[in-house]
C-alpha cells in the first residue's frame, strides 16, 4: 500500500467517500480533507476551533486568501481566523521551525495592528501574516504532517516553582518537560506560565523569550484551555537550543549562573520590590550604563537598581531604550552577512537592534505579569541580554542628526511627505533625520505612525515587520514624554531600511479586498 498502513488506507477511503458525498465546497467549509494520513482520534484537536484550523493548515497558499476573504464577508471574525492560524501553526510546527515559529510571533501583532487602521483596511495585516504561515506549512509539508501529537495521558508532579521542568528541559526530556507542563496547565495556566520561566531565563535567546510571550499573550484570543498547546512551543524550543549546545560541546551561558547570584547578593528575593520614582536624568544614566556595558555589567546594573527600591517599570524603561540605542546606532549589516532581501547596511529583519528591541519588551512583558521574584529575574536576565552588544553598533556610526538642521520643512503635512519620500527610497537616514523633526517640533505622533504603519503592512520585513512594529507601539506606551520619540525614529530608520521587498500576498489581499 506504498508504505501507509491498513489503518491509513481505510481512514483516506473514509475520507474520500465523505467528500464525495459532501462535495468538494462542502466539505472544504467542514475542513475535512483527504491529507491528512490519520484519522481525528489520533491528531491533536481544538474543539470548535478545529474545522478552522484544518481548513487553515491544509490550503495551499495560492487558495488560502480568496478562501479567507470569503469568510470574512460571511461574518467570520479576524479573532477566530487568527485564533485558528496560531493553532495551526503549533501543531504543524510545535517551535522547530525557524519560519513557522517567527510568522506565529507575527499573528498577534497583526491583529493588533488590525485595530489601527480604517475598516475597509482593517484585514491586510492579518491576511498578510496567513498567506506567510500557509506558504511555510506548505514549504515544510507540514500541511498533512504534524509536529505536536496529542500528549499521552500520563501524571506528573507539580512543581509550581518550575525548577523540575527546567531540569527536564536540561537533561533534553522533552516528554518529561511536556508532562509537566501539562500537570500545571491544569492546575492554572497562569502557574504553567511562570513555571516555564527559569528554563526561558536559562539563555539569553531573543526567540526563546519572544515565543513564550507572544504564546501566552496569543492566549487572550485562543483561550486558556489551549495554554498547553502554545506553551508546548515554548518547551520544545528550549529542548532543542540544549541540543544544539550539547551537540556543539558548547557551555551553558553564565547567566545560568550570574543572575541567581545577583537575586542572591542584592536580596532581591527577600522583600517586595520597590515603587521609588525615577528622575529622566537617571533612567538616561541606566540605559547607557545597560548600552556601553557587558552582559555582566548591564545585569548587576539592573538588579542594584532594583534593590536600591526604584520601580520595576522604570527599570524596564531603561532596558527598553538600551535596546533603541542600537537601533539607532547599527551601522547597518555587513556585506559578508547581506543577502539579496538584507543587503549591506541594512537594519530590518534580524538586526542587532531589532532583535534587542522586541526581547527587551519581551523580557518586560513578561515582568508585567509575573510574581515578584519571576519579575525580578526577567529583569535582570533582560539586562543581560540587552547588554553585550553595543560592540556591534558603535555610536556614531550611523550619523542623521546632521540632516536635521538641513530640513526647512516645519508644516505637518509637508514633513510627512518628506518622511514618505525618504523611506520610498530607502534613505535611512533621511527617514530619521524628518521623524525626529517632525516630533521636535510638537506635531501629534500618530499621523506619523500611521505612515510607519502603512509600510509595516506593506513591505515583507523579513519576519520582523509585526513583532517590532508592535515592540514600538507597546513601548510608547510606558515611554515618559522625554524618550518617546527615540522609538518613532528608531521605527522610521527600519521602515525605510525594509522599503523596497514587497510581502508576499500583499497585492493580492489588497485586490481581493477592493483596496489601493
Amino acid at each position: 500500500m506504498n508504505g501507509h498502513s491498513r489503518r491509513e488506507f481505510l481512514a483516506d477511503v473514509g475520507r474520500g467517500m465523505l467528500v464525495a458525498g459532501l462535495g468538494s465546497a462542502a466539505a472544504e467549509e467542514l475542513g475535512i480533507s483527504t491529507a491528512l494520513a490519520a484519522d481525528s482520534s489520533e491528531r491533536l484537536t481544538f474543539g470548535a476551533l478545529e474545522p478552522l484550523v484544518t481548513l487553515l493548515q491544509e490550503t495551499p497558499p495560492e487558495r488560502v486568501l480568496p478562501l479567507v476573504v470569503e469568510r470574512l464577508r460571511g461574518g467570520e471574525s479576524l479573532e477566530r481566523l487568527v485564533s485558528a492560524a496560531a493553532l495551526a501553526n503549533a501543531r504543524a510546527f510545535g517551535g522547530h521551525d525557524y519560519t513557522g515559529y517567527h510568522t506565529f510571533m507575527a499573528l498577534l501583532p497583526a491583529y493588533q495592528m488590525a485595530g489601527e487602521l480604517p475598516s475597509e483596511r482593517r484585514a491586510l495585516p492579518v491576511l498578510k501574516v496567513l498567506y506567510r504561515n500557509s506558504q511555510r506549512i506548505h514549504g515544510q509539508g507540514a500541511h498533512d504532517h504534524d509536529a505536536l501529537p496529542p500528549l499521552p495521558e500520563t501524571t506528573a508532579p507539580i512543581d509550581r516553582e518550575g525548577i523540575s521542568l527546567r531540569q527536564a528541559i536540561r537533561r533534553l526530556d522533552q516528554a518529561g518537560a511536556e508532562a509537566q507542563l501539562a500537570a500545571l496547565c491544569r492546575e492554572s495556566p497562569a502557574e504553567a506560565f511562570a513555571a516555564l520561566q527559569p528554563a526561558v531565563q536559562d539563555e539569553a535567546n531573543v526567540h526563546r523569550v519572544v515565543l513564550a510571550w507572544r504564546a501566552w499573550a496569543t492566549l487572550d484570543l485562543v483561550g486558556p484551555e489551549y495554554a498547553h498547546t502554545l506553551l508546548r512551543q515554548s518547551v520544545r524550543f528550549c529542548v532543542d537550543s540544549e541540543k544544539y549546545y550539547r551537540d556543539r560541546n558548547r557551555s551553558p551561558s553564565e547567566v545560568r549562573e550570574r543572575a541567581p547570584q545577583l537575586l542572591a547578593e542584592y536580596r532581591l528575593l527577600e522583600r517586595p520590590l520597590g515603587t521609588r520614582p525615577a528622575e529622566d536624568g537617571w533612567v538616561e544614566h541606566l540605559a547607557r550604563t545597560i548600552y556601553a556595558g557587558s552582559s555582566a555589567e548591564a545585569a548587576e546594573a539592573a538588579a542594584a537598581a532594583l534593590a536600591e527600591g526604584f520601580d520595576p517599570e522604570a527599570v524596564g524603561e531603561a532596558i527598553s531604550l538600551a535596546a533603541n540605542l542600537l537601533v539607532l546606532n547599527d551601522p547597518g549589516r555587513s556585506p559578508e552577512h547581506s543577502s539579496p532581501e538584507k543587503p549591506p547596511g541594512c537594519v530590518h529583519g534580524d538586526s542587532v537592534g531589532v532583535h534587542a528591541s522586541d526581547a527587551a519588551n519581551a523580557w518586560r512583558n513578561i515582568a508585567r505579569v509575573s510574581e515578584p521574584r519571576q519579575r525580578a529575574a526577567s529583569l535582570v536576565v533582560g539586562a543581560y541580554h540587552t547588554g553585550g552588544q553595543s560592540s556591534r553598533a558603535r555610536e556614531g556610526q550611523f550619523p542623521y542628526t546632521h540632516l536635521i538642521p538641513e530640513i526647512k520643512v516645519a508644516e505637518a503635512g509637508g514633513l510627512l511627505r518628506a518622511a514618505r519620500e525618504a523611506i520610498e527610497t530607502g534613505q535611512q537616514a533621511q527617514a530619521a533625520a524628518v521623524a525626529q523633526r517632525y516630533l521636535e517640533l510638537g506635531h501629534p505622533e500618530r499621523p506619523l505612525l500611521d505612515l510607519l504603519l502603512r509600510y509595516t503592512v506593506s513591505e515583507d520585513g523579513a519576519l520582523h515587520a509585526e513583532k517590532f512594529y508592535r515592540t514600538v507601539v507597546e513601548e510608547l506606551a510606558t515611554t515618559r514624554p522625554a524618550f518617546r520619540w527615540r522609538h518613532l525614529v528608531a521605527l522610521a530608520r527600519v521602515t525605510a531600511s525594509a522599503h523596497g521587498f514587497p510581502a508576499p500576498g500583499y497585492q493580492s489581499a489588497c485586490e481581493l479586498l477592493g483596496v489601493a
